[in-house]
């Protein structure tokens, strides 16, 4: 009688805890590409037939780092970092309202001025609340998958979990971003709306497809000069 077959159960994935400056660092970059995108993303951009915002450029490069922060320190510490950069953006919109809303100088220069903040600044705190929602569901989503499949691959497949949580997250991202600030922006026609879903999600989709290999070499370069990097294992 033959005896099945015994597979030996993964390693506990690998973590870092967040003594070093390298976390803080890439916490500091998340929160202003995040408030910059916020800005941004409250013009309306055609580009030909192509229906983005004034932030598409910028927004990827959160996820990227998002994506850093999950692979070295793990799911706990990126919920950590998504929430402390939702309240550094809301902080952000607060401080736009206030600035609208105190008196300026009456004359020429001062209306023109007040009338320039308030066509920059004064859309984006609903700007805000569509990429504060969209990032919240989306980060935490991305962040989700790519632990749970280290947690099932350790160290290998790291291209593997970066693209498949990305492709997750930006979906639900776009999705949630479009569906509240397509208004804002000017887009009102279903048509125009569904191109602005698709343009944007495979917009980030494929920048971030693009820059796995930058998000790889990043990911190595901090696991290496990480000290406490294999300290945290589990479901960290």
């Amino acid at each position: 009688m033959t005896s099945a077959k015994t597979f030996p159960a993964p390693a506990a994935p690998k973590f870092a805890s967040i003594g070093s400056p390298y976390f803080g660092i890439m916490l500091a970059i998340m929160a202003v590409v995040l408030i910059l995108s916020n800005i941004g993303a409250s013009k309306g951009v055609a580009i030909g037939p192509i229906i983005t915002d004034g932030g598409f450029f910028l927004f990827p490069l959160a996820y990227i780092l998002g994506d850093v922060i999950s692979e070295v320190y793990g799911f706990k510490v990126a919920r950590k970092a998504i929430i402390t950069t939702f309240a550094l953006s809301v902080f952000a919109s607060i401080c736009y309202w206030v600035i609208i809303a105190l008196p300026g100088f009456d004359d020429e220069f001062g209306t023109s001025k007040q009338a320039a903040l308030e066509g920059a600044l004064g859309p984006v705190p609903q700007i805000v609340l569509a990429s504060l929602l969209a990032f919240l569901a989306g980060q935490t989503i991305n962040s989700w998958i790519l632990v749970k499949m280290k947690t099932r691959t350790g160290e290998k497949s790291l291209w593997a979990r970066i693209m498949s949580s990305s492709v997750a997250g930006e979906f639900v991202d776009t999705l949630i971003f479009c569906s509240i600030a397509a208004s804002v922006i000017g887009i009102t026609d279903l048509g125009t709306f569904v191109n602005y879903v698709l343009v944007g999600f495979l917009y980030k989709t494929l920048v971030e497809f693009l820059f796995v290999p930058v998000t790889a070499l990043a990911i190595g370069w901090i696991k290496k000069r990480e000290p406490s990097y294999g300290a945290v294992t589990g479901a960290a």
